[in-house]
């Protein structure tokens, strides 16, 4: 609720500090006081445009500022959720857990500019008038009441039918659904990519399976390409290499047998030539096994032009792969591992996507129940709030007026295609509500917006909020002339109404009825003076024998009189 309004160089308001309670806080004063003053500082909080002739004279700027607090349960959840997505620092500087305080302040500087605050932190109009909008609710002859609003007139049907669990329910599936329906496009928005991805890897693992690559035959292959292509060389050079080495007359390996007897013979006498001995054996067995290593690859050997081309196209191929996959062989090999997984993935890819629309429509069915079951219980609540509020209507002089509640489909027809189902399942439900009124006999219902004008607003508006009077609703709710037109017959009856709206709400009142004033918690006095040769207006809370006073004179124009102050005394005891 709001506790505490200050007022500071605004039109004629020097300075102001202005404390709220609960319930029913009543402001009166003469006409021209400056009665309607605070309900334009209020209205400059909810974002009304600003003018620079509210600047009192001689000051360099007005400042309209606004101290509120809120239980975080109930409406104040609502409020605290606002915040976490707008403006979440709100919420992290609040002392206490349980409640939050806001302190909203605007200035209006000498050349109209504005600034807007929230906690003293600079915000946009926009982001100020959505916050103050949640918080107070001014019903007078003005175009932007809250009840206006199809959104708050749905929320508080739904509040009034005890909905709640019920919209809470049809929300839960509306998010999965939409949830799976955004996996579902995603999935879509991809399918031509993937695809064409698909065919790409079949086509590389089809290539990549056909090349068999392996790391060891290409090695393989290039050695055995080098002797190919080298055979006749090899055969001239390394077979009189071997001639001269071990099949000669007089070879090396002869003669290095001879040497190693001769030697090994000595070293048994001459113990110096042991060492020399061994070599010489070592180094004979040495080239014995060189020369029947050389003589196998020499057999080996052999200029086959067939082969060497085959081994030439097979490397050819596997070089063409390397060059085109940017790897050598044995990236080929785990590439062609890769993509045949990629491939198992992009099949299974397909099944799971007959899966997600399954799961899409079985959401879908689910959403389409509870949604029937929210316009079923929407539906049924007509008559009974219709009967409300036109009670109300008749105990404050509107007996001829109609009140009637239409539900409005957001989307006709059966199409079914995800666009039109986003429209059809709003955030609330399958549908809006529209609140109609018939004003006077003979006049069709119109939107509320249509006929609730002039001097009777405030009552209309007056009612509905007695019959939708909920805890779930905005916090604190201003009337501005709420009396208007009404005489001493109905002033008691309008009295008790926002008495009983009291026990739901903060009520703050304009109003010249001294049955309000009476039956008011709190009875604030808005008066004018001058001083100074200055005009000022001052405010004061009444109580006691002040209030008694300003009660008499409202009835009588003069509170000295004996019959309007015994009259003052009998409704402040009622």
């Amino acid at each position: 609720m709001l506790v505490e309004l200050t007022l500071q160089d605004l039109a004629l308001f020097e300075r102001a500090a202005l404390e709220f309670g609960t319930g029913l806080n009543a402001v009166t004063g003469e006409t021209g006081a400056g009665k309607s003053l605070l309900v334009d500082a209020l209205e400059l909080l909810l974002g009304r445009r600003a003018r620079a002739s509210m600047v009192r004279k001689g000051a360099d700027r007005a400042r309209v500022e606004g101290r509120f607090v809120l239980p975080l349960d109930d409406y104040g959840a609502l409020v605290g959720r606002w915040l976490a997505e707008h403006l979440p620092e709100a919420l992290e500087e609040r002392e206490q857990e349980d409640e939050l305080e806001l302190i909203l302040t605007r200035t209006i500087g000498r050349d109209g500019r504005t600034r807007a605050h929230v906690n003293h932190r600079p915000v946009t109009q926009k982001l100020l008038r959505g916050l103050a909008g949640q918080l107070v609710e001014i019903h007078g002859q003005n175009e932007h009441q809250r009840l206006f609003e199809p959104a708050e007139q749905l929320r508080l049907v739904d509040a009034f039918g005890g909905l709640q669990d019920t919209l809470e329910g049809y929300r839960e599936r509306r998010t999965r659904w939409l949830e799976l329906v955004t996996r579902l496009e995603d999935l879509e928005a991809g399918e031509s990519e993937r695809l064409q991805r698909l065919d790409l890897v079949r086509f590389q693992v089809g290539e990549l399976e056909e090349a068999n690559p392996s790391a060891l035959e290409a090695e393989n292959l290039r050695a055995e390409r080098s002797v190919l292509r080298h055979a006749s060389e090899l055969g001239i050079e390394l077979g009189s290499a071997l001639h001269g080495l071990s099949e000669a007359e007089d070879s090396a390996l002869d003669l290095l047998r001879r040497a190693e007897r001769t030697v090994n013979d000595w070293s048994s006498r001459v113990p110096d030539l042991e060492e020399p001995a061994a070599g010489f054996r070592e180094a004979s067995l040495q080239l014995e096994e060189a020369c029947r290593s050389l003589g196998g690859f020499l057999d080996g050997v052999d200029a086959d032009p067939g082969r060497l081309q085959h081994v030439e196209d097979r490397l050819g191929l596997l070089e063409r792969l390397e060059r085109k996959y940017g790897t050598d062989v044995a990236g080929l090999e785990e590439r062609l591992h890769s993509l045949r997984d990629e491939l198992d993935m992009m099949a299974n890819g397909a099944v799971d996507r007959e899966a997600l629309e399954a799961e899409v429509a079985a959401a879908r069915k689910s959403l389409a129940e509870s949604a029937r079951r929210l316009t079923t219980a929407r539906g049924g609540l007509g008559a009974k709030l219709q009967k409300s509020v036109e009670g109300g209507l008749a105990d404050l002089g509107l007996e001829r007026a109609r009140f009637s509640m239409a539900l409005v489909p957001h989307v006709s027809g059966a199409e079914r295609d995800l666009e039109t189902d986003r429209r059809r399942f709003g955030a609330s439900g399958a549908e809006g509500v529209e609140l109609l009124l018939a004003a006077n006999p003979g006049e069709d219902p119109q939107p509320l917006r249509a006929v609730a004008s002039g001097g009777e607003a405030a009552r209309i508006f007056l009612a509905l909020r007695g019959a939708l009077a909920v805890r779930r609703s905005t916090p604190t709710l201003i009337f501005d002339e709420v009396d208007a037109g009404v005489g001493g017959r109905l002033g008691p009856k309008v009295a008790g109404n926002l008495e009983r709206l009291g026990d739901h709400h903060q009520v703050l009142c304009v109003t010249h009825l001294p049955a309000i004033a009476a039956r008011a918690t709190r009875h604030l006095q808005v008066s004018k003076e001058v001083e100074g040769g200055r005009t000022r207006t001052r405010i004061q809370w009444l109580s006691g024998e002040g209030r008694v006073a300003e009660i008499a004179d409202m009835i009588a124009g003069g509170a000295a009189e004996p019959t309007a102050l015994a009259e003052a005394q009998r409704l402040l005891a009622d």
